[in-house]
């Protein structure tokens, strides 16, 4: 049975509100009960920026996440602010291309993805979100990858088709770095 409880968070720019859309549309394709709730911080640009998904096979009571079976954090900011949050066993999602710093709690399943440089080596520093996207549906299994592409022709369109291609690649990196690979 599913039951997420995302929150990804970061500075606004970096994907999170694509990334909380993109869960919600994929549950969706599959038949789940979904809600996303984004929040911003009151900066015009390069202010805080963070989402709560709830993905469940049952009927979603609240959009809001307190105790989050996930958190992928974009910043250091926002690791410092949630990995709180994380129930036992949660699971944690540190970008450590901009986070100087590794999960500080030892009950939980933390991953360090290096997701700007992958995105930077795959060509489109804008996929960051997409690595990390990658690396969460492989840990977590909640969602089909396919159904993350199919909610991606939608969000895209026509006109930014020709996108799809290295945001797969971006999944498929992410989810590399977390397939046979211990934590940390």
């Amino acid at each position: 049975m599913i039951n997420e409880r995302i929150v990804m968070a970061g500075f606004g720019g970096q994907g999170v509100m694509s990334m909380g859309q993109l869960l919600t549309y994929a549950g969706m394709i599959e038949g789940k009960n979904v809600s996303w709730l984004p929040s911003y911080g009151p900066e015009m640009r390069g202010g805080t920026a963070n989402c709560n998904v709830i993905i469940s096979d049952n009927p979603v009571a609240s959009p809001i996440v307190t105790d989050a079976t996930a958190v992928i954090a974009m910043n250091r900011p926002s690791l410092d602010k949630f990995e709180p949050s994380i129930v036992k066993n949660g699971l944690l999602l540190i970008n450590s291309s901009l986070i100087d710093k590794s999960a500080e709690r030892d009950d939980i399943v933390a991953y360090d993805i290096p997701a700007n440089e992958i995105a930077d080596e795959l060509g489109n520093s804008r996929i960051a979100n997409m690595v990390m996207l990658g690396a969460y549906l492989e840990a977590t299994g909640a969602l089909k990858k396919e159904s993350v592409l199919e909610a991606l022709k939608k969000v895209f369109g026509e006109r930014k088709a020709h996108l799809i291609p290295v945001n797969k690649d971006a999944l498929d990196r992410g989810a590399e770095l977390v397939k046979g690979n211990s934590c940390g």
